[in-house]
């Protein structure tokens, strides 16, 4: 128990100082890539796959570790290049996304560097609706690219993203002229809550980091009262070039015009280090990826209570 607190203790000290420990590894050839290594369980030699009749292409086979069953991606597939042929030379990063443990099939790994999140940016502007990346970074004078694993997992699994009738039945009357900010620098991840939020009849403003949204806001708090007035409230991811959502929670913590928004962490990070995250950076809520359901239970329960409180005042 004390090793795992450790590991929390130390994870947690990144949280609010926007700050990330990337893991860089290569797929085919000689460009370079990164992943949060908050999201990685293990790295190994690529084992013995099983393969899985009428799965999807880019879904190499199964791994059993540990008497758990593991579906393997072959990464450079999922970004539409070539497959990896010599699986068993090649490295297998077992990683948790939204609330699923599976294995990425990579060429090999390098190294864990330490980084803030004003070092990783947008991808370049221009890159197309079939780019694969959701930011990049420069690491000993050279780009490091860092796919948008959560595109590549709606493609390979297919989610649901209808909101059950249940929840959106007779919630016009509740809804009526609130509205939701939504900060996700993942263009699918951002189309999956503003969906989630459309079939709750929720008007929604996007953006696509923190900095963006806490300078959205700032704006709010200036020129548009009414704006903020009806800010239900803030829907966040963590992981996001320039600034992070631990980080942009903390501003809007220390601004006196913002500190009272309700912020919901929304992200595929796994839960045990988010738990004690949301109470150190002061956000209210934590809700995993991506269940629709699971959202609209929060933002609906959020929502009654906004608007319980301008009632009462």
């Amino acid at each position: 128990m004390a090793s795992v607190m450790d590991a929390v203790n130390q994870r947690t000290q990144l949280a609010g100082h926007n700050r990330l420990e990337l893991l860089t590894f290569r797929l085919l050839g000689r460009q370079r890539f990164g992943i949060n290594v908050f999201k990685i369980q293990e790295i190994v030699k690529c084992p013995r796959l099983n393969h899985i009749p009428h799965s999807n292409s880019v879904v190499r086979g199964v791994a059993t570790m540990r008497g758990n069953t593991i579906p393997v991606i072959d990464l450079n597939m999922a970004i539409g290049r070539a497959a990896m042929t010599d699986t068993m030379g090649c490295y297998m990063i077992v990683t948790e996304y939204n609330r699923s443990v599976q294995g990425f099939l990579v060429g090999g790994v390098e190294r864990i560097i330490n980084l803030t999140w004003s070092d990783i940016t947008p991808p370049p502007k221009g890159s197309g609706k079939n780019c694969y990346l959701t930011a990049v970074t420069q690491i000993d004078n050279e780009l490091v690219e860092i796919i948008d694993v959560e595109r590549i997992l709606a493609e390979v699994s297919c989610l649901p993203t209808d909101v059950s009738s249940s929840l959106t039945d007779n919630v016009e009357d509740l809804v009526r002229h609130q509205h939701i900010l939504i900060v996700d620098d993942s263009g699918v991840a951002r189309k999956q809550i503003k969906r989630t939020l459309e079939q709750l009849g929720i008007e929604s403003t996007l953006a696509n980091n923190g900095r963006e949204a806490l300078n959205l806001l700032k704006t709010w708090s200036r020129t548009d009262a009414l704006k903020l007035q009806n800010l239900a409230m803030v829907i966040s991811d963590v992981e996001m070039p320039d600034m992070d959502g631990y980080t942009l929670t903390t501003e809007i913590r220390r601004d006196p015009l913002l500190q009272h928004l309700f912020i919901l962490l929304h992200t595929s990070l796994s839960g045990t280090f988010n738990n004690a995250m949301i109470e150190r950076v002061g956000a209210n809520r934590f809700v995993p990826k991506f269940k629709p359901d699971d959202l609209a239970v929060v933002v609906l329960e959020q929502v009654r209570a906004f608007v319980y409180d301008k009632y009462k005042a």
